[in-house]
């Protein structure tokens, strides 16, 4: 009979609170870090001091072999859905969205009507759910985060900000930084340290609510580490000099921790890559500029490390620690770009004096220097299909995961988090229908087989797992692993990997394994059909798409009225003055 009881309240969990009788659900935070590399953090090979969230890494599972989407957006709206970002409506970034691309089906650069969040389905279910920082899947009315499971919010809507002025921008490529509050415009203070500010929220948010008896979600998403890097000058002289070995050096430091801890095969090899410069040749100005931007991107990293820690004695104190789960992740790999197509705008806003690296006015940019440092060993960046853009660090730890200090090889990937948290939540798995209306089914699988240590895949080997942003396309498949990514990193070309024993992508297997090879691009070709892949139009470059959008959904509408009112004027001066010169020859 009590089986039976179990099984009835489990299949109702969607609609309302689990059954008193049960074992009490855990509290879920999950900790959104932007643009880290893979051996960043420091239970992932890196030197940067990141003792808290070591911590929680080494109390449960440390995932070796996770995958996101090469950007914030597509990841943030997949880690929220479960749902393929071709499906859930972004597809791509809004930012460098091909104008023939934008609003066509998974083209819309926020989250589609047709899914639900995990948010939604835990709110349902009875829990307290809280948002503080980057949100980054729509910031119409029906995406406001109170519209989308979430009790209280304070929500940054854009790709980034400045993190000590709220309200200024990073790039010129939209009009305001867009911050909101419960679904309405928010008031922002003048200053803070945004790692700082969203943790305040975020125990106000727990510490306030009275429903002390219901369980709590959080979601807190930082802005560490994306550009603008930026962190107290406090946190960036503990690392003065640490960085004079350069990146190629710091790369093989890395590739030999994350050796001894396991989280790659002993005999991995890493790759140079041709954007990044050669340390040696750089002038000796040159090397102490590069080197203070990594000293300010590790206390960046530390300085939101901190934060947590601060989040974490916060739960300790109020006695909600032990029945918290935490999930921590990248939402892609480490930023490589340069800027130097908005390199005129930021002189005028901002200063890349590397002594002023303690200036609020301070624009901190890694390059891809130590952007291949950030990935090790992986290969590739940001935006790219290669493992360093699209493997990152993820662990889970709390109640209900049965495994301690583990590192766990399996492939994974970001659309397995929401199905996992409902698991861990004892909410039925979800179907295609949610309070009556039909919606996209989850793509993810549930990883708690693999954090119980009951098994050792949760995807057979000939089940193939597809991805696609911005022309970089992969495949998965058991150990294999297809890609195409686009110059300058790549040569447009399909290549052939076993990531499980070369996760630096070193040497090609499309000769030794033909029919692999043929295979898995038929298995691309049908993923990209399946879920609507546009292709992308001839001469698209991604650089020149931003400008071009920005130009377009930006300046035009917000200066070309003003421009066009000018030239009017102009021409009607010119014409007055010229009529009446005629008229008094006359």
């Amino acid at each position: 009979m009590r089986k039976l009881l179990v099984f009835v309240g489990f299949a109702i969990a969607p609609w309302c609170a689990m059954s008193v009788d049960l074992p009490a659900r855990p509290n879920i935070v999950v900790l959104v870090a932007d643009d880290w590399g893979f051996s960043d953090l420091g239970a992932f090979g890196g030197e940067i001091s990141t003792p808290n969230l070591d911590l929680l890494a080494k109390r449960g599972v440390r995932f070796s072999n996770f995958h996101v989407a090469a950007s914030c957006a597509p990841t943030r709206s997949m880690l929220m859905t479960g749902v393929d970002s071709h499906r859930n409506g972004v597809g791509n970034l809004r930012e460098s969205m091909p104008t023939s691309h934008v609003g066509k089906p998974g083209y819309l650069g926020s989250l589609d009507t047709k899914v639900v969040t995990a948010a939604q389905r835990l709110q349902a279910s009875g829990y307290r759910t809280y948002v503080a920082g980057k949100w980054n899947v729509g910031s119409e009315p029906h995406n406001m985060p109170n519209q989308r499971g979430f009790d209280k919010s304070i929500i940054q809507g854009d790709t980034g900000s400045d993190n000590w002025i709220p309200s200024k921008r990073y790039l010129p490529h939209l009009s305001q930084v867009y911050w909101f509050e419960d679904g309405q415009a928010a008031t922002m203070p003048a200053q803070f340290y945004s790692s700082q500010y969203f943790v305040d929220r975020t125990i106000d948010y727990i510490k306030s609510d009275s429903r002390k008896n219901q369980p709590f979600f959080a979601y807190v998403g930082f802005q560490a580490n994306h550009v603008p890097v930026q962190a107290p000058a406090a946190m960036t002289e503990k690392y003065r000099g640490r960085y004079q070995v350069g990146w190629t050096a710091l790369r093989q430091e890395r590739l030999n921790r994350a050796i001894a801890l396991g989280l790659v095969p002993k005999n991995t090899k890493i790759v140079s890559m041709d954007t990044t410069p050669n340390w040696s040749s750089l002038s000796v100005d040159e090397r102490k500029k590069m080197e203070r931007e990594m000293e300010v991107y590790a206390g960046m990293a530390e300085a939101m490390d901190q934060q947590v820690g601060r989040l974490m004695d916060y739960l300790r104190q109020s006695g909600q620690f032990d029945n918290t789960v935490f999930l921590f992740l990248s939402d892609n790999g480490p930023e490589a770009s340069d800027y130097s197509q908005a390199k005129i705008w930021l002189a005028t806003q901002y200063t890349r004096d590397p002594s002023k690296y303690a200036d609020p006015d301070f624009y901190g940019i890694p390059g891809p220097g130590w952007a291949s440092a950030s990935a090790s060993p992986l290969s590739t960046y940001k935006f790219y299909a290669g493992e360093g853009g699209l493997r990152t660090p993820m662990f889970m730890s709390g109640p209900g995961i049965g495994r301690t200090n583990q590192i766990e090889p399996a492939l994974t990937h970001v659309t397995d988090i929401a199905p996992t948290l409902l698991t861990l939540a004892q909410i039925a798995p979800p179907g295609t229908l949610f309070k009556g209306q039909t919606v996209e089914p989850m793509a993810g699988v549930n990883l708690m087989p693999l954090l119980s240590g009951s098994a050792t895949q949760v995807r057979a080997p000939d089940v193939p797992l597809g991805y696609e942003l911005s022309g970089n396309m992969a495949l998965f498949k058991g150990a294999l692993k297809l890609v195409k990514n686009t110059p300058p990193v790549g040569d447009g070309q399909w290549h052939l990997y076993d990531i499980r024993n070369d996760p630096g992508e070193t040497q090609d297997l499309q000769i030794q394994l033909p029919a692999e090879f043929a295979q898995m691009q038929a298995d691309y070709d049908k993923y990209a059909k399946d879920n609507g892949v546009l292709p992308l139009p001839d001469g698209y470059n991604v650089q020149q798409q931003v400008v071009i959008n920005s130009l377009l959904r930006y300046w035009l509408p917000e200066y070309g009225p003003k421009i066009a009112a000018f030239a009017l004027g102009l021409w009607a001066a010119l014409w007055w003055r010229r009529r009446k010169r005629r008229l008094a020859v006359r």
